[in-house]
C-alpha cells in the first residue's frame, strides 16, 4: 500500500512530543500488504498485513525507542537501563549505538539466542534475570527494583510500556496513523499482545486520529495471546478490567509477559473497540508463522504471526465476515528467533544429489 520512504518524524512530529532532538534510523513507514494467497483462499479479499518486521531492527519496537533517544538527547542522559525479552532490546541497542548513549538491559530468562546476539552485536550491556518473564511475581518486582534503581543513579528507564515511558508510546501510535492514512475504513484490527502496550497505543493512535477529524469509523481491536500467557484475553472474557498474575507456559518469547503491565488499557481498548481476545495455542501460533512463510512470503517470528492465527479462529467461529477489511500486524522479524524457524526448516528434507542428476529432475 506504501512505498517505504519516510520516517516517523517527517510525517508525524507534532504528535510525537519532542521540540528539537530528530532520532531516525529509517522507521516506520513499513509495508500494508493485501493477503495473495491465505486471504482468498478463505474467501476473504480484503486481509492485509501490516509489516513491521521491515523496522530497522526487524520489529514495531523501533518506533518506541527512536523517540526515547530523541527525548535522553534533549534531556542531555547519557546511560539509559531497560526491559525486555529481546525486541525492545534490540531495537535500544541500534539506536543506542547510533547516537552513543549506554545501554544497559535486563532480559528475561527465555529471551532467543538470535536477539540476544542482535543486541550485544550493537554493543549493548546485558544481564539475565532468573525467572523474569516466567513468574509474574518476579517479572513485577524485577521492573519495582529497576524502576528504583534507575532513579536512584540518575539513569533513563526505557519500558515500552504507557506505565514506565508515555513518551516513547507516542512512537506506536505512529503505526495506527500510517494504517489510518493507508486504509481509511477498516473493521477488524488483530494485534499480538504481550503487556498491552501495542494494542492500548493502537486505539490511543486511532482515537487521536478520530478527534483530528481525519477518521469516520473507528475498527474493533482483537487481542491475540498464546494460550499459555493469556492474562489479557482471559480478563477480557470474564468481563473484568484487572489481569489476574499467571504463569507464563508459552514458547512465544516475545509474548510471555505474565505481569499486568498495560493489560489493564488493552482490555478497556478491546472492550471500547468492540473487539475480542483470542487465546492460541502454540502449535496454531506456529502453523500460521509456516503459513505466513509459505503462502505470502512473509519472514515473521511466531510473536509476528499471532495475529494471524487469532484472525484463523475468528473467521473459522463467524466471528469476522469475509467481506470486512480485516489487518492483521506482523510484529517481528523471523530472523529474531531463528530456532522457531528451525521448526518449519528441518520438516523439510535437503536431498544430496551428484551433478549428473540434475537432469533426471522433474518440477511442477
Amino acid at each position: 500500500m506504501s512505498a517505504r520512504a519516510e520516517n516517523i518524524w517527517q510525517r508525524y512530529a507534532e504528535w510525537l512530543g519532542i521540540e528539537n532532538s530528530r532520532v531516525s534510523l529509517g522507521e516506520g513507514d513499513t509495508p500494508l500488504l493485501r493477503s495473495q494467497r491465505i486471504g482468498p483462499r478463505l474467501g476473504v479479499e480484503r486481509l492485509y498485513f501490516k509489516l513491521e518486521s521491515l523496522n530497522p531492527t526487524g520489529s514495531f519496537k523501533d518506533r518506541f525507542v527512536a523517540v526515547e533517544i530523541a527525548r535522553m538527547l534533549e534531556e542531555g542522559q547519557r546511560v539509559c537501563v531497560a526491559t525486555s525479552s529481546g525486541n525492545t532490546g534490540s531495537a535500544l541497542a541500534a539506536y543506542a549505538a547510533c547516537y552513543q548513549r549506554h545501554c544497559v538491559i535486563f532480559v528475561t530468562e527465555r529471551t532467543p539466542e538470535a536477539k540476544l546476539s542482535q543486541m550485544l552485536a550493537y554493543g549493548a550491556q546485558l544481564y539475565r534475570v532468573r525467572r523474569f518473564g516466567l513468574s509474574s511475581e518476579t517479572t513485577r518486582e524485577t521492573f519495582e527494583r529497576l524502576h528504583r534503581f534507575a532513579a536512584e543513579r540518575g539513569y533513563r528507564m526505557i519500558v515500552s510500556a504507557f506505565r514506565y515511558s508515555p513518551l516513547g508510546m507516542r512512537g506506536v501510535k505512529t503505526l495506527a496513523y500510517e494504517i489510518a492514512e493507508a486504509l481509511p475504513t477498516v473493521d477488524h484490527i488483530f494485534v499480538p499482545v504481550g503487556g498491552g502496550g501495542l494494542l492500548a497505543a493502537i486505539w490511543q493512535g486511532y482515537e487521536e486520529w478520530a478527534r483530528a477529524g481525519r477518521l469516520t469509523r473507528m475498527p474493533r481491536l482483537h487481542a491475540v495471546q498464546p494460550a499459555g500467557c493469556a492474562p489479557v484475553v482471559r480478563a477480557w472474557q470474564k468481563g473484568e478490567e484487572c489481569l489476574s498474575p499467571v504463569e507464563a507456559r508459552t514458547e512465544i518469547s516475545g509474548l510471555a509477559v505474565p505481569f499486568d503491565i498495560d493489560g489493564t488499557l488493552a482490555v478497556r481498548a478491546v472492550r471500547a473497540s468492540g473487539g475480542a481476545g483470542w487465546a492460541v495455542p502454540d502449535e496454531q501460533i506456529w502453523e500460521a508463522q509456516a503459513m505466513l512463510c509459505q503462502e505470502e512470503g512473509i519472514y515473521a517470528e511466531p510473536a509476528g504471526a499471532a495475529a494471524l492465527a487469532g484472525f484463523l479462529v475468528a473467521i473459522r467461529e463467524g466471528k469476522v465476515r469475509p467481506e470486512e477489511i480485516i489487518v492483521c500486524l506482523v510484529t517481528g522479524h523471523g530472523f529474531k528467533d531463528l530456532a522457531a524457524i528451525e521448526r518449519i526448516a528441518t520438516a523439510r528434507a535437503i536431498p544430496l544429489i551428484e551433478p549428473e542428476a540434475i537432469f533426471e529432475l522433474s518440477f511442477a
